[in-house]
């Protein structure tokens, strides 16, 4: 069987961030405390420490920047399979012309 991934709140998260950077807590006793993982509280603390304002977007949603590339990315391939169809589209009606 397997086991279901636990999901944290935000809120929970910079909690857990905030015991260690302003805490003076160490990442072992705050994890321990917690009951989580060193290496996720250590990986908390960087992606907080790198963007506090939009880090842990939560429920599957991107940063902004991270949305924006995603939507770029979709539209670059639909532009793509739409110039492809129309050189297929040329290239079967200059065979019928000739």
């Amino acid at each position: 069987m397997s086991r279901k991934r636990r999901q944290y709140t935000r809120e929970f998260k910079v909690e857990a961030v905030k015991l260690v950077t302003e805490g003076g807590m160490t990442i072992a006793q705050v994890s321990r405390d917690l009951g989580i993982g060193q290496n996720v509280l250590q990986r908390w603390k960087q992606q907080f420490t790198a963007d506090p304002v939009q880090a842990f977007p939560g429920q599957g949603n991107l940063k902004p920047e991270a949305e924006e590339l995603r939507q770029l990315r979709l539209e670059n391939a639909r532009l793509r399979q739409e110039r492809d169809i129309l050189k297929k589209a040329i290239a079967i009606c200059s065979e019928t012309v000739k």
